[in-house]
């Protein structure tokens, strides 16, 4: 470090700077932190540019976003679902940028004006304790209408909407399965067997996988990671189906970093991400469609996914969470 600090000082002698060492970026990652460190170590390694990140929840994100918008503390977003980007772009906190590359992506996975762009795909999925499964005569759940039997009393364990993009995207898939109302009457049912709503969407999985829980809602790579780390587990879709997250990646307005800042969004929506994921089973199914995904858990002809436009999401989000509020977590 001493011969770098020389070397430094010996080019500001000169006239000259030593751009290598002012290069950085800083970003909100909403992508679990494990995820979310091995992705920027790597950027680092092939671009040379320092990382400085902070692991928060889509909401909470979203919320420092909105108290920080006169004053950027950060350059990119790293994670969480498409929708909540798209109140930060209706509320003037993002930038347009398309990326290099970027046409190899879906117009269903990136935003038509370059807000935001997609980087891997994430279904909603059930997670279950096999031991719970065992103990009490049951089959994995099949349907959102399994939680609402009597052996799950207490032993459900959701996020909390006001801060989870995982929540929110439970939120949208029971609208999209029951309609408005019919939801509401379901989530009041379903409130009796839940043991507690969490700030982090990813959290559940391990309380499932620990036996502290009997089940969760999480998306798909939350679930198979506790899989691969060897807890006793099954992963189950509803047959009535699931709406899935983007897992994007975004410019902030007014971020004090903009050349490194489209440089790791030209990176981060390269094969280079996606191969990436893929090799170090970082368990997002990737956007591109020049790059091969051969592991079946990734097949999404296996599940029944509904869409939910991403306009409609960010329309939806807000109301849809208010009632969760007012009419299933605080009614009496």
């Amino acid at each position: 470090m001493k011969l770098v600090t020389k070397f430094a000082a010996s080019l500001a002698a000169l006239g000259l700077s030593f751009n290598v060492l002012a290069a950085e970026l800083n970003v909100y990652a909403s992508m679990p932190e494990k995820y979310a460190s091995q992705v920027l170590e790597q950027f680092t390694k092939d671009t040379g540019i320092k990382v400085n990140f902070l692991r928060l929840s889509s909401g909470e994100v979203l919320s420092r976003l909105q108290a920080e918008k006169s004053n950027p503390q950060v350059d990119v977003l790293l994670g969480g679902p498409a929708d909540y980007l798209e109140v930060a772009k209706n509320e003037g906190l993002t930038a347009p940028y398309k990326p290099k590359g970027s046409d190899f992506i879906p117009a269903e996975f990136k935003d038509p004006q370059n807000y935001w762009t997609g980087i891997g795909i994430m279904p909603l999925a059930f997670i279950t304790n096999n031991n719970f499964l065992k103990k009490n005569n049951l089959k994995a759940p099949t349907s959102w209408q399994d939680f609402l039997k009597p052996e799950y009393k207490e032993g459900l364990i959701l996020a909390d909407a006001r801060t989870s993009g995982t929540a929110t995207e439970r939120l949208f898939s029971l609208e999209r399965v029951f309609g408005r109302q019919d939801s509401i009457d379901f989530q009041k049912k379903l409130h009796k067997n839940v043991q507690m709503y969490t700030k982090s969407g990813a959290w559940p999985a391990l309380r499932v996988g620990d036996g502290l829980a009997a089940a969760a809602m999480v998306y798909l790579p939350d679930a198979l990671d506790i899989l691969q780390l060897g807890y006793p587990v099954t992963i189950s879709y509803p047959k009535e189906g699931v709406t899935f997250g983007i897992e994007v990646v975004s410019l902030l307005k007014g971020a004090k970093h903009p050349k490194e800042a489209k440089e790791f969004l030209d990176w981060a929506t390269s094969p280079k991400l996606a191969e990436f994921l893929i090799k170090n089973k970082i368990r997002y199914v990737p956007t591109r469609t020049d790059v091969k995904v051969d592991d079946p858990v990734l097949d999404l002809k296996n599940i029944r996914m509904l869409s939910v436009p991403l306009s409609e999401k960010g329309r939806l989000r807000e109301q849809l969470t208010k009632d969760w509020i007012d009419q299933v977590l605080q009614a009496k």
